[in-house]
């Protein structure tokens, strides 16, 4: 077997394809971590800066949650039409436009000045992320066909991204204390730079064994409708949570017509975004259900874990940010040996530990009170670290080894639709339910309420390890 650093003859179906050397294999992924670093750095280091976005901008709790959800709607309701756009176009040119779009969102994100501007900034920017990473695993998968090699990169792949974790809440207090809020956009700029570059320098696709004339049919009508589902879903309880009872209604309305027109759509479509087969395999349905409820809860703590730090504890956003390392350091660490463990004994055994482990760890917040808490919330934020480091690759494996290679586009964006889906309703439900941290009370009950919730959803994940692919 070959070593990650070996050269692999990949031929492109973008371009000539004797352009320039073949590149080594471990060069090529190291810049397709850099997609999904990027993506994933946008999640924690915006969480540190939210109170400072509010106070700076003049917006209260709903304001600061469509910041956060405004980038993971776009990427949840447009990842599964930007793998589908790799397989038809190539995954390496979706890789550099998605690319392009994230870093002109990113300028335009630090550039605004109202609420409003920054909120759509981050719909686009969290487009662009849509269509860079299906491309960038999708290219992974090509390159690295069998499956303990398979698992191994995938095992680099997320544990070099998942450094974006702990690297975010440092980062973004850092540049929030000392330059502030704007930087944590603004410093996407030149990264996006240095990825395209290493992209255009290093990265080939592979050879599209499809003729152009044998192309499936973009399903369009999905593509629009899928993003403005969950978009409705998300602010209908960001509404409801908030008493907007006439907004929550309307967005209520909204978002059942546009289910109904997407489920009509979809079952007339000659190339269905989400295909039938897919949608009855328990396997695939269960390995995105774990992703789904991962994100879910790893979100909606840190979320309310932020606010509480920094709002109702009155720390600093870089001192909040250290506290918040117990949760994303093991995520970064434990991330390659979820991949060698899922080589070495399948996907079932680091599936299992991780949501029985991160169970027990919500139950923790039930300790959690009012006042300083921070060795009572310590806990929880360690064991979903913890937990979430043994799942990240196995869920990723379990999801890719459950379709057809054909289907690796797909695939790898709809694994990823469950996890931004997870985050963006994670930010939703648990800010409704939990409220502004300055209310103390209704803060700590909410948070006790959300520690059941969490239990059982981890729980519930545990229960899916069962039907998921194993080898």
């Amino acid at each position: 077997m070959r070593s990650p650093t070996d050269t692999t003859a990949q031929t492109s179906g973008e371009g000539s394809a004797t352009a320039g050397p073949v590149p080594r294999r471990g060069a090529m992924l190291a810049i397709l971590c850099a997609g999904m670093f990027l993506v994933l750095l946008d999640v924690t280091i915006v969480n540190v800066a939210l109170p400072g976005i509010g106070r700076a901008l003049g917006t209260g709790l709903p304001g600061l949650q469509g910041v956060v959800d405004g980038y993971a709607v776009a990427i949840a309701g447009l990842l599964l039409g930007g793998g589908a756009l790799g397989d038809r176009i190539g995954h390496r040119r979706m890789l550099l436009i998605g690319l392009g779009l994230f870093g002109l969102a990113s300028l335009a994100c630090g550039c605004a000045h109202g609420p409003g501007p920054l909120i759509a900034a981050r719909v686009v920017q969290g487009a662009g992320a849509a269509l860079l990473l299906p491309g960038s695993l999708a290219l992974i998968i090509a390159a690295y066909p069998g499956r303990a090699e398979q698992a191994r990169a995938l095992g680099v792949w997320a544990g070099i991204s998942s450094t974006a974790l702990p690297a975010g809440p440092l980062l973004g207090g850092a540049l929030v204390d000392s330059a502030g809020w704007r930087w944590i956009f603004l410093l996407n700029v030149p990264i996006v730079a240095a990825a395209i570059a290493g992209v255009l320098a290093v990265v080939r696709a592979p050879h599209r064994a499809r003729p152009d004339g044998a192309r499936r049919p973009l399903d369009r009508a999905g593509m629009a409708l899928a993003p403005l589902t969950l978009g409705g879903l998300v602010w209908t309880v960001i509404a409801a949570g908030h008493g907007h009872r006439a907004e929550a209604a309307v967005t209520a309305a909204v978002t059942a017509a546009a289910a109904a027109a997407f489920l009509w759509a979809e079952r007339r479509a000659a190339a269905p975004m989400m295909p039938g087969g897919l949608m009855r395999a328990p396997a695939f349905l269960g390995a995105n259900g774990i992703a789904l409820a991962m994100n879910l809860v790893t979100n909606g703590v840190l979320f309310v874990a932020t606010l509480k730090l920094q709002q109702a504890e009155h720390h600093s956003a870089f001192t909040a940010g250290v506290l918040l390392l117990p949760m994303a350091v093991p995520l970064a660490l434990l991330a390659p040996v979820s991949g060698r463990l899922t080589a070495r004994f399948g996907t079932r055994l680091p599936l299992g530990a991780g949501t029985a482990l991160a169970a027990a760890g919500c139950l923790s917040l039930l300790r959690v009170g009012a006042g300083g808490s921070y060795p009572l919330l310590l806990p929880a934020l360690l064991a979903i670290g913890i937990g979430d480091g043994l799942i990240v690759t196995a869920v990723v494996a379990a999801a890719m080894r459950a379709v057809p290679p054909a289907h690796a586009g797909l695939a790898g964006g709809f694994n990823n639709t469950a996890r931004q889906a997870g985050t963006a309703l994670g930010v939703a439900v648990y800010g409704a339910v939990a409220g502004p941290a300055a209310d103390a009370a209704h803060f700590t009950a909410g948070l006790h309420a959300l520690a059941w919730a969490s239990a059982g959803l981890w729980l519930a994940a545990f229960a899916l390890t069962r039907i998921v692919p194993n080898r």
